[in-house]
């Protein structure tokens, strides 16, 4: 199978191009470098790296040809980032998903996954979430992937393209590096490793669903061998922790005693998050297998490593 992976240089994306080439696929990577790295992609010289960006229509058109599938990762990611700057968030998130589907229609691609986000829940009414439960974005982040889905999954209804649509909960690991405006588990982390204290937004009683992204990458494929199956599903690991038991899972996982500060809450934060997967499981066969703890560990040794570097 030929792929391509938008923004395969990032985070996320990286895990899945290193899953898609172990499964023996074809990948092309399109990315801009704004938040990727091209080292990310360096364990493979067989993976067909284009540095563009997505909102170009000739360069998409060039990257979709002949592939089989595609995996829609490129995102400017974040709420706060996006109440900084709504106009940046959505015309790479908007646009970027217009031009992206319209290549994928035109090359007659057949599965499109994109990748979506719990952001456009908003606050929580109830607990865990299903795929039915009230969508209210709180930031213009939640507002863009709301689009980026709806509009994606009209291609599934009016031509002849799969499309599954996952919308990430809290996703970590290996690859994830400081990003101001990023996931709290490596904003942590790396001002942990500096000796820097970490501020805690409210009481730290709110809670989150942590996903590792080896399954979420392993959700990604599984979506893109799904023949038939369109839609949108939950992708968490359907369990849920507090932000001030994180700290001490992380003071744990890397030996080092966090000088934690709190402040007053963000906004656009929802207050808790917790996924039900069961749709994600009936439809995709998905079932998260990362232990929390060992996953921490793991990446709290390869922040530390890259650090380094």
């Amino acid at each position: 199978m030929k792929t391509l992976v938008t923004g395969g240089a990032g985070f996320i994306g990286s895990n899945l191009c290193k899953l898609l080439r172990s499964e023996g696929h074809e990948v092309v990577v399109i990315d801009s470098l704004l938040s990727g790295y091209r080292r990310n992609l360096d364990f493979d010289p067989d993976i067909r790296f284009m540095e563009a960006d997505i909102r170009d229509q000739a360069a998409m058109e060039t990257a979709v040809e002949g592939c089989d599938a595609v995996f829609h990762l490129a995102a400017a990611v974040g709420n706060k980032r996006s109440i900084d700057d709504p106009r940046l968030d959505a015309d790479i998130n908007v646009m970027g998903t217009v031009t992206l589907m319209e290549a994928a229609r035109k090359a007659g691609v057949k599965r499109v996954v994109v990748s979506s986000s719990a952001g456009i829940f908003g606050e929580l009414k109830t607990l865990p979430i299903a795929e039915d439960h009230p969508i209210d974005p709180d930031s213009p982040y939640g507002a863009s992937k709301l689009f980026e889905e709806k509009f994606s999954l009209s291609y599934s209804k009016l031509y002849d393209i799969g499309v599954v649509a996952l919308r990430y909960f809290n996703v970590y690991g290996v690859n994830q590096r400081f990003d101001a405006y990023g996931n709290v588990i490596p904003i942590f982390a790396y001002r942990m490793l500096r000796g820097e204290p970490v501020t805690v937004f409210g009481d730290g009683e709110q809670t989150r669903d942590f996903v590792n992204v080896q399954d979420v990458a392993q959700a990604n494929y599984q979506a893109g061998l799904a023949d038939g199956v369109s839609g949108a599903f939950n992708l968490g690991s359907g369990t849920r922790i507090t932000i001030n038991a994180l700290i001490g899972m992380m003071e744990e996982a890397s030996g080092i005693k966090a000088k934690v500060e709190y402040g007053p809450p963000r906004p656009g934060d929802v207050r808790d998050s917790l996924a039900d997967l069961s749709a994600a499981r009936a439809s995709l066969g998905f079932a998260p297998s990362v232990n929390f703890e060992n996953g921490l560990r793991e990446y709290m040794a390869w922040l530390k490593a890259d650090m380094r570097d």
